[in-house]
C-alpha cells in the first residue's frame, strides 16, 4: 500500500485519517496512513493515537522518501496565506493521495485533481471537476457538471446544485445549499445552513436563509 501523510491534525485531519483506516478494514488497500506533519506537536507526540512524524515544511522531504500526502490545513479567514504555505512547499502532484473511500458515490466523467479526497455518503454527479487538494466531506453532494478550482473544502452535508463555478480556495459550510448556475469567488465562504442564490466575489463570507454579505475575509 501507498503510505499516506497528512498535513494537519485534530479536525479534518483526523476524521480523514479515520477514513483512510475505515477503508482498509472493508478491503480497499490503495492506502495506508502513517502519521501527521504538525507544527503544533512535537515529533513522535500522538495525535488519537497516531505519530506526528514532523513539522510541515518537512512535506517535500517525505515526498522524495516515497510518501504521500493530503493537505487539510484550510481555514476562513487566512486562507490565502495557508494555501500559499501549502504551494511554497513545492511537493509534486504525482505524490498527492487521491482518496475515495468506498461509499462514496463518483460519477462516469467526474474529474478528481491530485490530492482530492471524497468522503463517505459524498455523491458527485457526472460531468464534475474538480482542481487539486479539494475537500469534499462526508455526506457532501455536488451537482451535475460543477466546475471546482484548487483548494476547496465542502463541509458535510453540504449541497452543491449543477452548473455551479466555485473558484479556487471557497469553503463551503456545514449543510448549506447552493442553488444552481452561480459564481463563487476565490477564498469566499458560504456559513453553515445557509442558502446561497446569488453569485458572490472574492473574499466574501455570506450567511443565512436566503445568504446576505455578512463581511470580507
Amino acid at each position: 500500500m501507498k503510505k499516506v501523510i497528512i498535513l494537519g491534525g485534530i479536525g479534518n485531519g483526523s476524521v480523514i485519517a479515520a477514513a483512510i483506516q475505515d477503508a482498509n478494514r472493508r478491503g480497499h488497500q490503495e492506502y495506508e496512513f502513517a502519521g501527521y506533519l504538525n507544527d503544533r506537536y512535537n515529533k513522535n507526540e500522538l495525535i488519537e493515537g497516531m505519530p506526528v512524524l514532523g513539522k510541515i515544511k518537512d512535506a517535500k522531504r517525505f515526498a522524495n522518501d516515497g510518501y504521500y500526502l493530503v493537505n487539510t490545513i484550510y481555514r476562513i479567514d487566512g486562507q490565502q496565506e495557508r494555501i500559499d504555505l501549502f504551494e511554497s512547499l513545492n511537493v509534486p502532484d504525482s505524490k498527492l493521495a487521491t482518496f475515495v473511500h468506498p461509499f462514496a458515490y463518483v460519477a462516469p466523467r467526474v474529474n478528481l485533481g491530485a490530492g482530492c479526497v471524497v468522503m463517505p455518503n459524498a455523491s458527485i454527479s457526472p460531468g464534475c471537476s474538480f482542481g487539486k487538494c479539494c475537500l469534499i466531506m462526508t455526506g457532501a453532494s455536488v451537482g451535475h457538471n460543477t466546475t471546482i478550482g484548487d483548494h476547496c473544502h465542502f463541509a458535510a452535508q453540504s449541497c452543491i446544485s449543477s452548473f455551479v463555478h466555485v473558484n479556487n480556495g471557497v469553503h463551503v459550510g456545514l449543510n448549506a445549499t447552493l442553488r444552481e448556475k452561480i459564481i463563487l469567488g476565490t477564498n469566499s465562504a458560504v456559513g453553515m445552513g445557509a442558502v446561497l442564490i446569488n453569485d458572490i466575489s472574492d473574499n466574501e463570507i455570506w450567511v443565512g436563509n436566503p445568504a446576505k454579505f455578512l463581511r470580507k475575509t
